[in-house]
């Protein structure tokens, strides 16, 4: 199979797993960088901490808009990849940096970054297989290009917990900046392999013009997003939520204008599209819940501490963290992990081991003196991205053998398929909730999160590479990156709104209707593909001859 594939497909698989080593390192630890208050962290609320990692997400998978517009109209494909590659660089260093002005400057420099980055290394990717002899391989090379991604997001969390555990948090921020000098390197490396797919298209009568696209969707997307940013009593949680999600009000209506004036079967096609594309939000909420309410999970209501067997082997290399159990001062909490006060409002004090404990009854801290191992939160994003490696040979071998009978699903199909896994994979952490008897007196096993994301895999894998594909076989040509933009908008959609739910983690006192929310909205998401299935399968078909 690996045979039938140019070496383009290669140079692309090792820049983009440098790439995802990089953001996926990035992002793991985020949240838990700005929550941490015992080893230099940033002491942030989970509210404020939730509303920062949910509004990065958003905007990250927001700019790909742009870039990929930008890319088709003005620098071509590659060029942008650079461009992106260094500001995503230069961001994940400038993290490493103290005081809150660098935090922000170098969020958004890997923002803007991966706006450039992002789209325009898939479409290229899908230029290349857009070949005759290769377009039956595409889907494959989605997969195995998938693959790749997961590589990187797998091997990045044992190097941040190394790191931030030995040298601290900036060492493990810096290690991500290396990683996108190292994608940048090898891509320079392979260049002739895939120059040729780097293409501009030249406008066509019926394309905007860039101006006109500034005075239509990017200025008025600003003016939204003060205006979110301004009106009073916030409607979404915070004054950020309420900007991002006016300021996508003109975007999303400038997807919708492509729609409406396309004709005949580009107009059939952008409308598939867009309809997985709001679809999509709620698996990519789902997703997204890895870096936001996942993460507030492990940290807090999962048992983390080693085995004397497992220490032995882990401890060697530094991947724990190791709890001093005689001067750390936490406040008591109550059942709903607020602190509790005195008359005066001052915090209630007690002396405790660790904030990892603040959830446990007092009987069930360690000794003072003892010495405690719990393994890193962020060790537990890996579970995902292995799956991914797991699993991805298998599901391919298993789709093949159902296409060799005629037997395979629909592209459409597999998108249904996968929001019913999606919230299968929700409803699992409900099962959790109710296996112990108080998550706010008991922790519990950490094998729930392995079965959360055992199942959510399948459904990524589904839906996410064949997403890509389906994008660049049904997207007209003169726009394949913008629309390629156009589905990392819904996962920037989607991110926002983990974000948001997360923000109100603490106010779901029963922690069961959070993860139910998202089973029920996956559930009706996979209706509504099924209810339009044969339509779906036809546009396809007709724009590629396959299904």
């Amino acid at each position: 199979m690996f045979k039938k594939h140019p070496k383009g497909l290669y140079v692309l698989f090792f820049t983009e797993m440098w790439e995802r080593f990089g953001y996926y390192l990035m992002v793991g630890i985020l949240l838990l960088y700005l929550t941490d208050t015992t080893t230099g962290g940033k002491a942030f609320d989970v509210r404020t901490a939730a509303d920062i990692v949910g509004s990065f997400i958003a905007l990250v998978y927001l700019t790909p808009f742009i870039g990929g517009l930008i890319a088709d109209r003005y620098l071509g494909y590659l060029k942008s990849i650079y461009i992106g590659g260094s500001l995503m660089a230069a961001g994940y260093f400038g993290l490493a940096f103290p005081g809150d002005t660098a935090l922000f400057i170098s969020l958004g420099l890997v923002i803007v970054g991966n706006g450039f980055f992002k789209p325009n290394i898939s479409t290229i990717l899908g230029i290349i297989y857009n070949k005759d002899e290769l377009k039956q391989y595409k889907d494959s090379a989605y997969n195995i290009f998938y693959m790749g991604i997961n590589i990187g997001a797998l091997v990045c969390n044992f190097v941040a917990a190394y790191l931030r555990n030995k040298y601290g948090w900036g060492y493990a921020f810096s290690a991500a900046g290396v990683g996108l000098v190292i994608a940048l390197i090898w891509l320079s490396t392979g260049l002739k392999h895939v120059k040729y797919a780097d293409v501009k298209k030249p406008m066509e009568k019926e394309d905007m013009p860039m101006m006109q696209i500034f005075l239509y969707v990017f200025l008025p997307a600003i003016v939204f997003a003060v205006i979110g940013w301004l009106i009073p009593n916030n409607l979404f949680g915070s004054d950020s939520n309420d900007a991002f999600i006016f300021a996508c009000i003109p975007i999303v209506s400038f997807y919708v204008s492509l729609w409406v004036k396309s004709r005949g079967q580009d107009k059939k096609s952008i409308g598939a599209l867009l309809f997985i594309f709001l679809i999509s939000i709620i698996f990519w909420t789902i997703y997204n819940q890895n870096a936001t309410g996942l993460t507030i999970w492990a940290e807090n209501y999962t048992d983390r501490q080693i085995t004397p067997a497992l220490e032995s082997v882990a401890g060697e290399i530094d991947m724990l963290q190791s709890v001093n159990t005689d001067t750390t001062e936490v406040p008591m909490y109550d059942e709903y992990l607020r602190p509790v006060v005195d008359e005066n409002g001052e915090p209630v004090m007690t002396e405790g081991p660790n904030p990892y404990f603040n959830n446990l009854p007092k009987d069930k801290w360690p000794q003072k003196g003892e010495d405690v191992k719990l393994a890193n939160a962020e060790l537990f994003q890996s579970i995902n991205p292995f799956f991914i490696i797991f699993f991805t040979p298998i599901l391919v071998g298993f789709f093949t053998w159902l296409s060799r009978r005629k037997k395979e699903p629909t592209t459409a199909s597999k998108f249904g398929y996968a929001m019913f896994i999606s919230g299968l994979s929700s409803l699992i952490m409900v099962f959790a909730i109710m296996s112990v008897p108080s998550i706010y007196t008991h922790k519990t096993g950490a094998y729930w999160l392995f079965l959360t994301y055992g199942i959510f895999t399948i459904s990524e894998l589904f839906l996410s590479p064949i997403g890509l594909s389906l994008v660049s076989k049904l997207a007209p040509a003169r726009t394949t990156a913008l629309m390629m933009g156009g589905w990392f908008l819904s996962t920037s959609l989607g991110g926002k709104a983990a974000g948001i739910m997360a923000s109100f983690w603490n106010n779901f006192t029963d922690k069961s209707i959070f993860f139910l929310i998202l089973t029920g909205a996956a559930f009706i998401g996979g209706v509504l593909i099924f209810s339009r299935i044969k339509s779906l399968n036809a546009i396809v078909r007709a724009k590629t001859g396959l299904d």
